[in-house]
């Protein structure tokens, strides 16, 4: 836990603060952000930040919007990454400072009384009350609201009230709308921060006039531009001025307060850029939303917001009975999943979220293999756009291929934003051609669960096969007539550059089936899309058969003498890493020890081999999980946040409760208690996803089995009762569980067959319910 781990009270529905604290503040940006799948907004105050430098980090960024820079390497080599792309800190259109006579509102200054700031999880809105007293001993109280519309993804709202307690007299609200930002740069942590210093978009224009402004700016180097705009309402009688200060643009309203009644201003701010629509529509178009939000006004922002909230969680809501600190953390990573994710099929979900700056804002394979099920089973439609992003990139994955010496296929990119390889250390990265198999594994997932022949036959089709192809590029069969494939990496970061990764290899071998499988089924029931499919990509009449014989033939490294399946051909062979004499403060070790050093030890970063017995579940025996999961439990750090989750859920499946709950326990609150120390520069958007596995794969033991689904749900002891939701070919069943057994409920659909256990069960809107004792 951080030492600067902020002390929220165990409220179910709330994230609440009730004193203000500097030394959680940077903490507390990342926590309290606001976010709709497109804007991002850091939990900053909207009259600024007057703190030490270095305690915060003030930023509003556009998933999907970035600049890109040329990657330098002292020493370069053929195909290496060429392009960076980074998501850029746009221009902060939320400030809104509050002069009362010649003193400027800041609470740390003067004093502070009756402070409260809730972000409300059904409502969307983050709302902060206090009473400051002013050094020079004016009075005021002061309420904030804040929301980022999930109704228009262009748009933000602020309101701010400020009432006169002890005196009238002349306050004064300035809105802003500050170009002079800058992204954070990178220091020693390779997950943290961009090389780029200084801003990053140039200014061509700007407008402003009553109550409007807007500021007119292209990337240098992408070429996108971006129009940030902003519109402000003043509810009582001022004067209005305006000002510019070079990238700085205020509009000051001068009020006559009177004692005990309330100023109110309002704010309403978008952002529109040429990734979404003509340059020369941008300007237009924010005019119109802005003046549109305005006429709508504030409370019926409000409306809407709760009303898109009421919706969701009646979807995807998980309860808990028994720990409302974990309810708690539940729900907060359910709904800042909700406010990462891309929903236009030109964006995806970043490892860090619209939160912050970790990691530039790239998208990784965390999507497919963590966050894609979540909203797969909880809002599919989103999922589906999840799975058009990845359509939309495989031209860029077929350059890729053929940069990486492969004459047919796709490869996609490590972390990317725009479809292009930005991993500049290829160990970790582009060796990690897993990505190939995990977007296929996704596209499986999706067809099992949604049975939508139309979208395979437009898009994921040819994605399963041009990505297939790769594995016979990249593999050969050895002597012994086994197919194998060389010089990769797996999962686990802390062992790169091996032969046969056990997980790559399993995974590989269920993707080039898959895309046989995929190529037989349009060939028989769908021949005029397989043809055109065939054409478009160039498919030989014997490629689905090689696939078919390569995934016959995949190489399982297995080691008999410990029962084990081996992480790779030279796992077993290397020296275990001295874990008891390594301080605890040399963890996590890639911020401490060289990567050759990591690499020639067996110790695991993440879950490799233990993953694969998730995704696989039905390729191994209960005992080779007991037995993989011992021995690699063992050489595992979890110094990476995707590891916990996958520890818990395989836990449960072999029975090993305590070690189910306690794994659960660290993924379930990871940013609220900032359990990695690194939250405040975002969000652990996979670790998030990866509670919501822990309860419906873990102790609820779901699996999805070629459409086929099972539940074996256990209770842990620490809770009185359970439920979560899935959508299902169509239908949403809600799952409860408690000391009586299971409860099945048809929420929506005609009908579903699942299993409990060996048990098969049908629901349908005439027995929606049934119940299973435990």
């Amino acid at each position: 836990m951080s030492a600067n781990t902020p002390n929220f009270p165990p409220d179910p529905w709330r994230l609440r603060e009730t004193a203000p604290d500097p030394a959680a503040h940077f903490l507390n940006e990342t926590l309290f952000a606001l976010g709709n799948g497109y804007i991002g907004v850091r939990g900053t105050g909207e009259e600024g930040y007057s703190g030490p430098a270095g305690t915060s980090m003030d930023g509003t960024y556009l998933n999907g919007f970035y600049e890109s820079e040329p990657i330098h390497y002292p020493e370069t080599a053929y195909a290496l990454a060429k392009t960076n792309q980074f998501m850029l800190n746009v221009p902060n259109a939320k400030g809104l400072r509050v002069y009362v006579g010649d003193e400027r509102f800041d609470p740390l200054t003067g004093t502070v009384e009756d402070y409260e700031r809730t972000l409300d999880l059904r409502t969307g809105m983050l709302e902060r009350r206090l009473r400051w007293t002013s050094p020079g001993g004016r009075i005021i109280d002061y309420r904030s609201r804040r929301l980022v519309s999930f109704d228009n993804k262009h748009l933000l709202a602020l309101q701010v009230q400020v009432t006169p307690v002890n005196f009238s007299g002349t306050v004064r609200i300035v809105a802003s709308l500050d170009g002079a930002v800058k992204n954070l740069e990178a220091g020693d942590d390779p997950r943290v921060g961009s090389a780029v210093s200084g801003p990053a978009l140039t200014l061509l224009a700007v407008e402003q006039d009553a109550h409007y402004a807007a500021l007119v700016q292209k990337t240098h180097n992408s070429g996108f531009h971006l129009v940030s705009a902003t519109r402000t309402h003043v509810d009582t009688a001022a004067s209005a001025t305006f000002l510019q200060q070079g990238l700085r643009l205020e509009q000051a309203y001068t009020v006559a307060a009177v004692q005990g009644q309330a100023i109110e201003a309002t704010k309403y701010a978008s952002y529109h850029s040429s990734r979404d629509y003509p340059e020369g529509e941008l300007a237009e178009r924010s005019r119109a939303v802005l003046a549109q939000a305005q006429a709508d006004g504030f409370d019926a922002l409000v409306a809407r917001q709760a009303a898109y909230l009421a919706d969701f969680w009646q979807q995807a809501d998980v309860q808990i009975d028994g720990d409302d600190a974990l309810q708690q953390g539940i729900r907060f990573n359910a709904y800042h999943l909700l406010q990462s994710v891309g929903r236009d099929g030109k964006t995806n979900i970043a490892a860090k979220g619209v939160t912050g700056e970790g990691y530039e804002g790239h998208y990784f394979w965390d999507t497919e293999i963590y966050i894609f099920p979540y909203f797969l089973y909880n809002k599919p439609e989103i999922a589906r756009k999840l799975l058009d992003y990845r359509w939309a990139g495989l031209d860029s994955a077929r350059r890729r291929a053929r940069q990486m010496s492969h004459e047919q296929g796709a490869l996609y990119p490590w972390r990317t934003i725009a479809g292009e390889e930005c991993s500049a250390y290829f160990p970790a990265g582009t060796a990690q051609y897993h990505i190939n198999a995990d977007i296929a594994y996704s596209i499986k997932q999706y067809w099992d669960a949604t049975g939508d022949i139309d979208w395979l036959r437009a898009c994921g089709a040819e994605i399963v096969m041009e990505t297939a192809r790769i594995w016979t590029g990249i593999g050969s069969y050895d002597r012994k007539g086994r197919f194998v494939i060389n010089e990769v990496t797996g999962p686990d970061e802390y062992t790169a550059l091996v032969n046969n990764n056990y997980y790559t290899n399993a995974m590989a071998r269920q993707h080039l089936e898959f895309a046989a499988a995929i190529a037989a089924k349009l060939a028989a029931e769908h021949p005029q899309d397989h043809a055109r499919i065939a054409a478009a990509m160039a498919l030989g009449d014997d490629e689905p058969a090689e696939w078919r014989r390569a995934a016959g033939a995949m190489y399982l490294p297995y080691d008999e003498e410990l029962g084990i399946h081996e992480q790779d051909d030279s796992f077993l062979s290397k020296k275990r890493w001295d874990f008891e004499n390594t301080p605890a403060d040399k963890y996590p070790l890639l911020l401490n020890y060289h990567p050759m050093v990591i690499y020639r030890h067996q110790v695991c970063k993440q879950a490799d081999v233990v993953l694969a017995l998730l995704l696989l579940s039905d390729r191994f025996t209960l005992d080779d999980k007991r037995r993989d999961f011992d021995y690699y439990e063992a050489v595992t750090t979890h110094d990476s946040s995707l590891s916990s989750c996958i520890y818990s859920i395989v836990a449960a499946e072999v029975g090993y409760e305590d070690k189910a709950y306690d794994y659960f326990m660290e993924t379930a609150r990871m940013d609220l208690d900032d359990t990695h120390g690194n939250t405040r520069y975002g969000v652990h958007t996979a670790a998030m996803a990866g509670t919501w596995l822990g309860v419906a794969y873990g102790f609820g033991g779901m699996r999805v089995v070629d459409g086929a689904v099972r539940f074996a749900p256990t209770l842990p002891r620490q809770w009185r009762r359970y439920q979560f939701h899935i959508h299902l070919h169509g239908c949403l069943l809600r799952v409860a569980v408690d000391a009586d057994g299971t409860t099945y409920t048809l929420l929506r659909g005609a009908a579903l067959r699942f299993s409990h256990r060996d048990t098969v069960i049908d629901v349908s809107t005439a027995q929606p319910t049934h119940q299973e004792a435990a």
